[in-house]
Parts: C-alpha cells; structure tokens; sequence
C-alpha cells in the first residue's frame, strides 16, 4: 500500500511567484476495526501493516492481553474503509458494551478522553525491568532512527517509532500519519511475532510524549520510552507510577530525564 500519494502544487519560489509543481505529501485513509463482528474504533492512518495496527490496538487497549487471546485476524474492504476483524480465542469473554473507547479517533490525538492513571494502573502492574541503558546509546538513537524513516524523507508528514536493545541495536521501525498508530503498528509487530512483552527494550518516539504513549507502552512491557519532542505533565505522572523509564528533549548532546533515572548509565 502507499503511504505516499503525488499531488499537483504551486510553489512559491524566490523572484519567480508561485509556480506549478508536484509534492509528496502522507497518506491519510481510514481503518475500521472490528471485534467478533463488532465495530471497536475507526483510526485514521497510513496504509500498510494494517494487521499489526489492529492487534497493537487491541493489546493497548485492553482488548487482549496477549498473542494467544487471538484466533485470527482477518482483512476485507467494506464500504469507504479498510477493515480489519479480529477473532478471539475466547469470543463469549468480549462484551462490546464494556469497551469504554468504542469511539471514532483521528489520527492526530490518539482516542481521548477515556483513562486516568488510576483506570489505567488497576488493569497492570508497574514494570519491574532491570534494564539499563547508557546515556551514550540514548543519545544515538535518533539518528540511528532517522536513518531507517524512508517515508518520512520522502513526505515530512509522517511519525515514526522504532523498538531497540538497550544497547542500541534497532529491532524495527513502523511509520504512521498518527504517532498513536505508529506505535500500535510497533507493538502489533512484537505481538505478532509472539516477542511481548518487550522487557529489555527501548521505544523511541519521533515526536512528543504523551500520556496515551506511554501508556501503549506499558501495556507492551516496555520499560524506557525515548522521546525526541516533550512530554507531557500526565505523561511524567504515568510513567513515575507505571515504573517506566521517560526521557525527552533527545536532542543531540542533551536530554531531560522525567522518571525511572535508575535505568540511565553515565
């Protein structure tokens, strides 16, 4: 699938006014998925890896808890949107009526509104990973990630989030219109391939953090989340509870620490 489309601009250009011309710009279309059937979300994203999106959403969100809560995961196209049907091991245990975010998201803010630190606490418990990572690997991976951002050089429109050792080997890259999606496509991979959850590893993120961020990766079992942009102030109070290592600003030879300072290395 494309996750960049070609369209016809005008440019503006010095001495010369605007000019026709032709730009890249994100692919942006929705995904509905479905439960048993049941319509849970319809996201916003860029096309491909839409398996991945699906079974990472339904483990962030509660949905399941691990790869053996699948039976199958299923792809069709229904009306305007792409569809994705998830079949349960245990469908008689799935109560639509339960799932608190059975909304319309868009791909820019995640699906709002629902969960607190409280909700979100109640159903996992905060990460005890030993891991430890150097503040010389931190430092290396946003270049290591812009690297591997193939879509993003092309657009400029689209997050990126990539999984790496804690000694910095990358282990997978997934792109997204949605820094939300993009992390779901992440931890769908992992699932997937029956790697959850992921202690040992390091996430980082493109842009900002958020508290819906940090929360996707708790569910994963990810114990230190990188941020190239900010966090927010839930998202340090999240992490501070969750046991989860935050750091922001990673921005050449600096960074900020929020939460679980035990894990960085000098």
């Amino acid at each position: 699938m494309q996750a960049a489309r070609t369209i016809a601009i005008h440019r503006l250009a010095p001495r010369a006014g605007l000019r026709a011309a032709e730009d890249l710009v994100a692919v942006e279309e929705p995904l509905e998925i479905r439960v048993e059937g049941q319509t849970v979300a319809i996201v916003m994203r860029t096309p491909g890896e839409d398996r991945e999106l699906a079974a990472g959403f339904l483990l962030t969100e509660g949905v399941i808890k691990s790869a053996r809560d699948l039976f199958d995961l299923t792809t069709c196209v229904a009306s305007a949107a792409n569809v994705v049907d998830a079949a349960l091991a245990r469908p008689s245990g799935f109560d639509l009526a339960k799932l608190s975010r059975h909304v319309f998201t868009s791909s820019g803010c995640g699906i709002c509104g629902k969960t607190s630190i409280v909700a979100a606490m109640k159903r996992r418990k905060p990460l005890r990973d030993p891991v430890r990572i150097s503040v010389k690997t931190i430092l290396a991976l946003p270049a290591r990630l812009a690297r591997e951002q193939t879509a993003f050089k092309a657009t400029g429109g689209l997050h990126a989030c990539a999984l790496f050792s804690s000694e910095g080997e990358l282990v997978a890259v997934r792109e997204d219109v949605g820094r939300h999606n993009a992390l779901d496509k992440l931890i769908g991979w992992a699932l997937l391939e029956k790697r959850t959850p992921l202690a040992g590893h390091v996430v980082l993120l493109s842009g900002r953090s958020s508290f819906e961020m940090i929360q996707k990766a708790h569910a994963a079992g990810i114990a230190v989340v990188v941020a190239i942009g900010a966090p927010s102030s839930l998202a340090v109070d999240f992490a501070r509870k969750a046991g989860v290592t935050l750091c922001g600003f990673v921005r050449g030879r600096s960074m900020n620490v929020y939460a679980g300072t035990e894990r960085v290395s000098s």
